[in-house]
């Protein structure tokens, strides 16, 4: 198969950066990109979702409260993080979930969405990677604009100009309209792979599955 020949697949993906299975679920993704090698050619980008939107702008508590309230407890709520946690380091990712902290996501899906445009010198998939760390293994402050600028000069950004985008609305009517998008779309659980705008691959599927259905949605593709 020649590169002319390699079928290409459009695939919006959206998630959250506080969300677990969204990065477990990117790593099993990746996971299947690889195996596939050149029999696919893939175009990636993410979409915004808030798991949580009513998280306070500039307000964070220990993501374990959170998970007491939600799931009815300390027992219930170890009984959770310990399983996502278990599964994450199956994919290679160490989970900090003691140093999590809630925030609200809006700033980091602006990062993300100001990565996505086509004179952006960043890959937008680089910082959706930081941002999960920062969350997950780091505990990082996501929702924070000066913790956010010192993250992004990890990929070569400069502090001031990230502390000067964020400063502004730029990206911010564009992460609602993805926002509004997910709910238009029947998206209430995230992650969500949406392929070609037509299909639905809902969840943190295994790779083999990814495989298995990328493949035959680019010989339906082909035979269209």
């Amino acid at each position: 198969m020649t590169i002319s020949d390699t079928p290409t697949i459009n695939i919006d993906i959206w998630s959250d950066v506080v969300c677990p299975w969204c990065y477990i679920g990117k790593r099993k993704f990746e996971s299947a990109i690889a195996n596939l090698g050149n029999e696919i050619h893939v175009n990636v980008t993410y979409r915004a979702y808030q798991l949580d939107p009513t998280a306070s702008p500039g307000k964070t508590e220990p993501v374990r409260g959170v998970y007491e309230r939600k799931f009815g407890g300390p027992e219930q709520a170890d009984r959770v993080l310990s399983h996502v946690t278990s599964v994450a380091a199956e994919v290679g990712l160490d989970f900090q979930m003691d140093n999590a902290q809630r925030a609200n996501t809006l700033l980091a899906h602006r990062l993300i969405w100001r990565a996505g445009q086509l004179d952006s010198p960043i890959a937008q998939s680089d910082v959706k990677e930081l941002l999960l760390a920062s969350y997950f293994t780091n505990g990082n402050n996501v929702g924070d604009p000066d913790e956010l600028a010192e993250l992004m000069q990890q990929l070569g950004a400069d502090r001031a100009e990230t502390l000067a985008f964020l400063e502004t609305h730029e990206g911010e009517q564009e992460v609602r309209n993805e926002l509004l998008g997910a709910s238009e779309l029947g998206i209430t659980a995230v992650p969500t792979y949406v392929v070609e705008g037509q299909w639905s691959i809902p969840g943190a599927q295994e790779s083999e599955t990814f495989e298995r259905v990328l493949r035959r949605l680019a010989d339906r593709m082909n035979e269209a």
